[in-house]
C-alpha cells in the first residue's frame, strides 16, 4: 500500500516534484533506499514510478525473475508460435470470410444475420489485436510493452470476449423467437429491435471492462499489489474479490444461465410438436429435421458456452486462493476461450452450406460483380 506524510524530508514520505504529489512505499520507511533527489529524477507518470520501484526492491522474494532469465525448453516457442499463428489466420480470416458473405450477399440481411455479424466482428476483432500480444506474453512469459499498453490491451481482451457472450445471449433470444413463437417473429424482432440488443452487447462490456481496469477499481484492497505490479514481467492485472465476484455473474453467469434455460425451452417445444405430430406421416420428415436442427443450434452454442467457463470460473477463485494459480494454467485456459473465436468461422463452414457457397463466390472473386450480391445461397431443400 501506498502512504504519504507531511514532510517533504522524512523517508517514506511526500515529494513534490513539477506540482505533482509522489508517494513511497511503507516497506521503504526502515531502509534508506531512496533519496529526495532520486524521487525527482524520474517521471511522476505511474508506469515510470513502477519502473523505478522495480530497480529498487528485491523482487527474487516475490518469485518474480527479469524477462532474460525465464526458462523455457528448446524448441518449444516455435512449436507454440507455430500453431497460434494458425489460429490466428483462421480466426482473422475465417471471420473476415463471415463479415464480407453477410455484408455483401442482399439475401443474409436479415435481424438475425446482423447479430451473427456483430458477434464475427467482435471475434476477428480479439484475432486480429488481441491475440498477437497474448501470443508474445503466453510463449515468452514476459511482457515487453509498457504498464499503459497492458491495461488497454487487458481491458479490450474482457470487453471483446464478454461482448461475444452477450452475443451468443442476443443470438439465443432471437432464435427462441424464431422458433417458439414464428407467427409473432416479424413484430417481435424487428430492426430496432435487433440495433437496441446491438447497442447493449457493446456497450455493457465496454463500460465494465473500459471503466474498472483503467479506475484500477479491480485492486483495491490486494495487499502488496503496488509491489507485485513493479515487479512483474508480466501484464500484472489481479482482480480482487468483490470486481471477480461480479465478473463471473455478471457478465458469464447471468447471460450463461439466459442461454441454457432459452435453448433448454426451444428444445421442449421441439419435442412437444414432435408428440403432437406424431401420426402425421407427410409432416414427420419436416419435424424431425426441425428437431435435428434444435438439438444442433443447442449443441454449438454450450460447446462455446463451455469454452470460456474455466477461465472465468478461475478467474473468480483466484482472489480467494491468495492469487496462487499459476500463470501457465491462466493463460492456457484463456486460449481455451479464445479458441472459441476460431470455431465459430469453422461451425458455420461445416454445418451451414449458405456459407460455403458465398465462402467459394468470395475465392473466386465474383463479388466484385454488383448483379452477385442478389444470388440465392439456399436451395429449395435448406428453405423448407
Amino acid at each position: 500500500m501506498l502512504r504519504c506524510a507531511h514532510s517533504e524530508y522524512a523517508k517514506g514520505n511526500r515529494v513534490q516534484s513539477n506540482q505533482i504529489c509522489l508517494c513511497v512505499p511503507e516497506p521503504f520507511e526502515e531502509a534508506n533506499v531512496l533519496s529526495d533527489r532520486d524521487l525527482c529524477a524520474f517521471s511522476v507518470k505511474t508506469s515510470i514510478f513502477l519502473l523505478f520501484l522495480k530497480e529498487k526492491l528485491d523482487c527474487s522474494e516475490h518469485g518474480n525473475r527479469p524477462c532474460s532469465e525465464n526458462e523455457r525448453a528448446l524448441g518449444v516457442p516455435a512449436a507454440v508460435y507455430s500453431f497460434t499463428a494458425g489460429t490466428i489466420f483462421i480466426t482473422v480470416f475465417g471471420n473476415l470470410a463471415m463479415i464480407i458473405s453477410i455484408s455483401y450477399f442482399r439475401q443474409l440481411h436479415t435481424p438475425t444475420n446482423f447479430l451473427i455479424l456483430s458477434m464475427v466482428v467482435t471475434d476477428f476483432l480479439l484475432g486480429f489485436i488481441i491475440m498477437p500480444y497474448s501470443v508474445i506474453r503466453s510463449v515468452e512469459n514476459c511482457w515487453y510493452f509498457r504498464l499503459t499498453f497492458c491495461k488497454i490491451h487487458y481491458s479490450f481482451d474482457m470487453m471483446l470476449s464478454i461482448t461475444s457472450i452477450f452475443h451468443l445471449c442476443s443470438v439465443a433470444i432471437d432464435t427462441f423467437y424464431a422458433f417458439c413463437y414464428p407467427l409473432h417473429y416479424s413484430t417481435k424482432m424487428t430492426v430496432p429491435v435487433t440495433k437496441r440488443l446491438l447497442l447493449l452487447c457493446w456497450s455493457v462490456p465496454g463500460a465494465f471492462a473500459l471503466g474498472v481496469v483503467f479506475s484500477e477499481a479491480y485492486a483495491d484492497g490486494i495487499e502488496g499489489y503496488d509491489i507485485s505490479v513493479a515487479c512483474s514481467s508480466s501484464c500484472p492485472v489481479m482482480f480482487n474479490k468483490l470486481r471477480d465476484t461480479i465478473l463471473f455473474m455478471a457478465d458469464f453467469f447471468t447471460p450463461g444461465s439466459m442461454m441454457v434455460g432459452i435453448y433448454g425451452k426451444i428444445f421442449a417445444v421441439s419435442r412437444k410438436h414432435a408428440r403432437a405430430i406424431n401420426n402425421l406421416a407427410e409432416n414427420q420428415n419436416n419435424q424431425m429435421k426441425k428437431d435435428k436442427k434444435a438439438a444442433k443450434t443447442l449443441g454449438i452454442v454450450m460447446s462455446v458456452l463451455l469454452c470460456w467457463f474455466p477461465c472465468f470460473f478461475t478467474i473468480l477463485l483466484d482472489p480467494f486462493l491468495n492469487f496462487s494459480t499459476p500463470i501457465v494454467l491462466f493463460d492456457a485456459l484463456t486460449w481455451f476461450g479464445y479458441f472459441n473465436a476460431t470455431c465459430n468461422p469453422l461451425i458455420y463452414g461445416f454445418f451451414y452450406p449458405w456459407f460455403r457457397r458465398a465462402l467459394k463466390y468470395i475465392l473466386l472473386g465474383k463479388i466484385f460483380s454488383s448483379h452477385f450480391r442478389d444470388t440465392n445461397l439456399f436451395t429449395q431443400k435448406e428453405t423448407e
